[in-house]
């Protein structure tokens, strides 16, 4: 495992975005595995930038997001579909048949596990799989407690996840309860990955992941078993370490 530290979130978001470049650049084919929320924020646009400017090309790369919510239509402005459609694939010569999000409003949901998964395995597995981590150690939606041979799946939602991310939400109620996420097994089939670990907040689960022991109680302790794994943090998530 790799520790990158930088002095704060551009920073983080600056050094991620160069590799995610400089991997594309190589391997114009690539498939990306996402994530949404504040963390990749500063990536994406940073992406998208380069895009404009230095003319990289996504017209090849495929790219499979982590999780969406159970329950809100693909227009919802809440929805990870609508997130990725405004912060990132809007802004790329991405082609839409490329970019893949589990379908929270599907009336089979575990059958869209499945479907999700053979995706994934038809597609050769992810190359270069972006993580955030949260305050509790969950990767995706996988949370506390959740099998490191999992794969997607359906999963109910802690309450301090929810509240988490009731930021983006009119209120705490309106946070769906379920959502679809690639299983820790999925995303330990990638063959890189990145976690991209940002502010005070989440200084704990930082000092956790990187001291701590591996267990399933604490979801990202599974990626110690990964053997190409880099971590970009910044100066107040690492304050601890």
């Amino acid at each position: 495992m790799r520790l990158i530290r930088t002095e704060n979130y551009a920073e983080m978001s600056l050094e991620a975005g160069k590799i995610i470049v400089e991997k594309i650049r190589t391997n114009p084919s690539l498939t990306l595995g996402l994530a949404t929320g504040s963390t990749p924020k500063g990536l994406y646009d940073y992406l998208i930038q380069d895009h404009e400017q230095n003319g990289t090309t996504y017209k090849q790369v495929k790219s499979v997001n982590l999780d969406e919510y159970i329950g809100l239509q693909t227009q919802n402005p809440n929805s990870y579909h609508y997130f990725m459609r405004q912060n990132l694939f809007n802004h790329l010569d991405i082609s839409e048949n490329h970019t893949h999000i589990p379908n929270g409003s599907a009336r089979d949901l575990e059958q869209e596990c499945l479907r999700y998964e053979q995706l994934i395995r038809e597609l050769g597995g992810v190359d270069l799989q972006i993580l955030g981590i949260g305050q509790n150690g969950h990767i995706g939606f996988n949370e506390p407690g959740t099998s490191f041979s999992s794969r997607t799946h359906i999963v109910t939602l802690a309450e301090n996840t929810r509240e988490a991310n009731s930021r983006f939400f009119n209120s705490l109620e309106e946070v769906p309860t379920h959502a679809i996420t690639m299983g820790i097994a999925s995303i330990l089939g990638s063959k890189e990955i990145l976690l991209l670990v940002s502010g005070e907040k989440k200084a704990e689960a930082l000092l956790k992941f990187m001291n701590g022991e591996i267990s399933e109680d604490f979801p990202a302790s599974a990626l110690k078993h990964h053997e190409n794994v880099t971590v970009i943090a910044d100066r107040d998530a690492l304050k601890y370490i």
